[in-house]
């Protein structure tokens, strides 16, 4: 599926938008956040805290267009992330200050493991970006 570059433009900065706003809820500085719009529209924040299990890893709070927020622990490169927890419900474009929320009660210890299977969410590319417009700035 094709999407015209304008769109993917609007996407990106919509994305990136939102992904600072959650940032400044959570406490990251916007260094330590990426947003990548590839195959699939991801986000990363990287968190200034360890977690009792892995002291030795980071914590990263993650985000995907299938699967939403998801707080993680680093591994080795050649490993998939350990994940603490998920963000529950059916919005892939969380408030802020819920994600904050969110990351609060894990750190907290309030969310264990995941919670339950995530199902990947169908949305498209077009809806996700009208889900983030309202975080555009006026330029």
């Amino acid at each position: 599926m094709e999407h015209s570059e304008l769109d993917t433009r609007t996407l990106e900065r919509g994305l990136g938008e939102y992904v600072r706003a959650v940032a400044a809820a959570v406490g990251v500085p916007d260094e330590s956040t990426t947003v990548e719009i590839s195959d699939t529209a991801t986000a990363y924040l990287g968190l200034p805290r360890r977690w009792l299990d892995r002291p030795d890893h980071d914590v990263m709070l993650v985000w995907s267009e299938r699967r939403g927020w998801s707080l993680a622990v680093e591994t080795e490169p050649a490993e998939d992330p350990v994940v603490i927890a998920r963000h529950g419900g059916d919005d892939l474009v969380p408030s802020p200050g819920a994600v904050a929320r969110f990351v609060a009660d894990a750190a907290a210890g309030h969310h264990t493991g995941e919670e339950g299977p995530a199902p990947a969410t169908v949305t498209t590319r077009k809806s996700l970006t009208e889900r983030l417009r309202p975080y555009l700035r006026s330029r």
